[in-house]
């Protein structure tokens, strides 16, 4: 999909991956509808891509109930879907509360599915559109004090897999983006639990993980919705992992694709 012109929404587009996704499909002259809880941060990105500032905190059900819908009766079909919005509570699971599961599982995996629900068959209906879920290496193997993050983005990316098979030959591309550690305010939290933090230094000496500027993930984002690449993976270096988590659906999709959706 040419981003010339596309009604893009990204979420989470106040800061970090999301402001350099929005940033990067304006200059390919996108029309691009942010979504964050931060008003005055989203106000500031959006006057500067001259794109539209929508505040919504995603983990209330009454704001993303039927978002798509009320963004489109207002600023036209939108294009694309950025699932980008996420957040971390790094913390060992013994001292995570009722309220920390809910919200680190509501708005990693609950709120970029119930867009999708509600912005697919839209997409479907006008013959046009792509979806892009931005979810995390962490999903594929995770560190000790991550273990909400980490089950929440293997949940998006087995969903997202699925829904692909299910959506084959249908107009709507969908873009799976796996990405390591960030240099963003989500990985400084990192830096809260000893274990992960070595876990992650450990790493970065093996030169297995090493941290990969917002820019570049931003134009791998907007390359994938334009070439409609079905998954990404930065550092590229890691791609084995989502490589091996995948693969029971890959056979899956193999063995089943002879059969109508």
């Amino acid at each position: 999909m040419d981003l010339s012109g596309a009604r893009v929404l990204v979420t989470g587009a106040s800061r970090g991956i999301g402001e350099a996704i929005a940033r990067q499909a304006a200059s390919r002259g996108a029309k691009v509808i942010g979504v964050a809880r931060s008003a005055g941060a989203l106000n500031d990105v959006m006057q500067a891509i001259n794109g539209v500032a929508y505040p919504c905190d995603l983990s209330e059900a009454a704001q993303r109930n039927d978002l798509i819908g009320r963004l489109e009766s207002v600023h036209g079909a939108i294009d694309v879907v950025v699932n980008n919005a996420g957040v971390d509570d790094t913390k060992m699971f013994a001292e995570a509360s009722a309220l920390d599961v809910e919200r680190v599982i509501t708005l990693n995996q609950v709120v970029p599915i119930e867009l999708m629900r509600q912005a697919v068959p839209l997409m479907r209906s006008r013959g046009r559109g792509h979806v892009v879920n931005i979810s995390s290496l962490a999903a594929a193997g995770g560190f000790a004090g991550m273990t909400l993050y980490c089950s929440s983005k293997a949940g998006l990316s087995g969903f997202h897999r699925v829904l692909r098979h299910e959506l084959k030959g249908s107009p709507v591309g969908l873009s799976l983006v796996e990405i390591g550690p960030i240099p963003t305010d989500m990985l400084a939290n990192v830096k809260n639990v000893r274990a992960a933090e070595r876990m992650f230094n450990r790493l970065r000496r093996l030169q297995l993980l090493p941290e990969v500027p917002r820019e570049r993930v931003a134009r791998a984002v907007c390359d994938a919705i334009e070439n409609d690449t079905a998954n990404v993976c930065l550092p590229k270096r890691a791609k084995i992992y989502p490589i091996l988590v995948g693969l029971p659906q890959r056979i899956v999709n193999l063995i089943t694709s002879d059969i109508k959706r």
